[in-house]
């Protein structure tokens, strides 16, 4: 008999052991989420009013959860105010790369709020670019894949026929990017080289839709384009030293109908560079501006624009700078209402 309770015993502290090992793996807890939602009148009082909470009560926001707006984390919940759904972490992510199946190396950047900001981006004008039916699409700069990824999944339904080319000059983050390809089932072109170089003669004027997460990252210039990782983030002074060189590429490459996305942080004065493009003829908005504990991020797009007269306008005019302040303003209000 007391054989029996030993056996019961070891039985259920084993349990409780890999119980608690399971809980605390990453998987687990992506899998067990509620999305906590509103649905009282006195709701409007939570900006926008979407948590998330784990079954442990802890209240945090995951990589596929950080296009919601966040609720304080200091705020309490009023259980009358919500209704808990039970949501599939799938069913949000089935349009866009799986960060369970991207692949990594520790020379490689991994997608992290930039990135998503970018595809969040590219979600937001899905619609847009399905009936812009691009021929070309390219992103300079691929990293673990994860942007590529996630706007070839947007267009493949809709547009099975765009060819898909992606850049970077890290060989192991080219050799990531196709390890990130083949586990989501698609494919594209993978090149290795310093933001187009072998590619211009071959694609100037071809590109459709282009979009860059550049390193942005305010560092000092030596630390440009060093071995590794590195080459990620460092972006020089302002963060614009491989920016306003990704540029004029951009421009070489883009079709007349092209359209580009680019990452930047305030820091990097994305009023300049809309100047700058302005200059070359092209007009330019705010697709997502997201704030996260570290940077203030702005994804912004690009395309030509032909009224020559308005282009003269803009760029001698010395409000440029602060028209572009109150449209980010603006956009930023109409975000948290």
């Amino acid at each position: 008999m007391k054989g029996n309770l030993w056996l019961v015993a070891l039985f259920l502290v084993l349990s409780l052991v890999i119980s608690s090992y399971a809980a605390s793996t990453q998987s687990y807890q992506f899998r067990k989420l509620y999305l906590i939602i509103p649905f009282s009148s006195s709701a409007h009082s939570f900006p926008s009013a979407v948590a998330v909470a784990s079954l442990f009560g802890e209240i945090y926001l995951p990589r596929s959860f950080r296009r919601l707006p966040k609720t304080p984390f200091h705020q309490k919940l009023d259980p009358l105010a919500f209704n808990l759904r039970w949501t599939v972490m799938s069913e949000m992510t089935s349009r866009t790369a799986d960060v369970m199946r991207v692949s990594s190396h520790r020379e490689v950047y991994e997608p992290c709020d930039d990135s998503f900001a970018l595809v969040d981006a590219l979600l937001a004008d899905q619609t847009n670019l399905i009936n812009h039916d691009p021929k070309v699409c390219m992103e300079i700069g691929c990293g673990s894949g994860y942007v590529i990824t996630s706007l070839i999944l947007l267009l493949k339904e809709k547009l099975p026929n765009v060819h898909f080319i992606a850049t970077d000059t890290n060989p192991i983050a080219a050799r990531v990017t196709n390890e990130t390809l083949q586990a989501h089932g698609v494919s594209a072109e993978v090149v290795c080289t310093d933001i187009a170089s072998c590619l211009e003669g071959r694609l100037a004027g071809l590109v459709d839709v282009m979009v860059v997460n550049p390193p942005y990252v305010p560092t000092p210039e030596y630390e440009v384009g060093m071995e590794g990782i590195a080459s990620a983030w460092a972006g020089g002074e302002n963060g614009r030293s491989v920016i306003d060189r990704v540029l004029p590429v951009v421009d070489r490459l883009l079709s007349e109908r092209g359209w580009f996305y680019l990452v930047t942080l305030t820091s990097n004065y994305p009023s300049e560079i809309c100047l700058l493009m302005r200059k070359r003829g092209y007009a330019s908005r705010i697709v997502v501006q997201r704030s996260t504990e570290e940077e203030n991020l702005i994804i912004l797009k690009f395309w030509r624009d032909k009224d020559e007269e308005s282009v003269d306008k803009e760029t001698s005019s010395e409000s440029f700078m602060k028209q572009f302040s109150r449209s980010l303003s603006s956009f930023m209000e109409k975000q948290w209402r």
